[in-house]
């Protein structure tokens, strides 16, 4: 009887947390689909075998005196095909009643390449080795421009929400720039996620095929 009585408990829970757009992420964990392209910032070329991933936050509604932090709630992958394009399917989950959804973070990376988020300098109207458009956008803004729902939309692009920005481009398109040198090569390496490892096998192991090419150890398992 008290097993039921729980059973039909959460059951009401669950129709809330999908009814209800105002709790927007509170007990039901919920993510869209995102979908992009990828291209050479100089030949405008499709580029295959990207890393693409998605990080998925949460943040505290109640938290300590000194405020609460965004934490890493799951992680997918991608590798776009050949015309350089990759999907990541929706995602849905449960989470604690004092957690809500935060805005979900990228990383796109393939070697040779600068990777997103950059960590190139961009100063007056030299944007460097940074990965555009996404250099001028707010994270609201960039879950919103990978959304499978506006890919390939051309014209208007929202950069940010608060206060409202527009730049011009098109939905899902990333122009990644070239490196060469070691020094740029290895700078152009992002960093790596600390928690759920495992669900990002991909990109560790191309971030240290690309660290082996040059004689170092690899991250995110210990050394023989």
């Amino acid at each position: 009887m008290k097993k039921r009585y729980f059973i039909s408990l959460f059951v009401v829970v669950l129709i809330i947390g999908y009814s209800l757009p105002c709790f927007g992420g509170w007990i039901v964990f919920r993510k869209p689909a995102y979908k992009g392209k990828i291209i050479d910032a100089e030949t405008k070329e499709p580029i295959e075998d990207v890393v693409v991933v998605a990080v998925y936050n949460k943040y505290p509604i109640l938290s300590g005196p000194g405020g609460g932090s965004s934490s890493m709630i799951h992680i997918r992958e991608a590798l776009t095909d050949k015309d350089g394009e990759f999907k990541i399917p929706s995602y849905i989950t449960l989470t604690g009643p004092n957690s809500v959804e935060d805005d979900t973070t990228f990383i796109i990376y393939k070697p040779g390449y600068s990777a997103f988020p950059s960590k190139f300098p961009s100063y007056g109207n030299f944007s460097g080795y940074w990965a555009t458009p996404l250099k001028d956008m707010s994270l609201p803004g960039i879950e919103h421009f990978f959304l499978e729902d506006n890919f390939g939309k051309h014209g208007e692009i929202i950069l940010s929400f608060g206060p409202l920005k527009k730049g011009y481009g098109t939905y899902g398109l990333v122009e990644l720039p070239r490196v060469t040198t070691k020094k740029e090569r290895l700078k152009a390496q992002p960093s790596e996620p600390s928690e759920f490892k495992s669900d990002c096998p991909l990109l560790y192991k191309t971030v240290n095929e690309e660290r082996k090419r040059f004689g170092l150890k690899p991250v995110g398992r210990k050394s023989k």
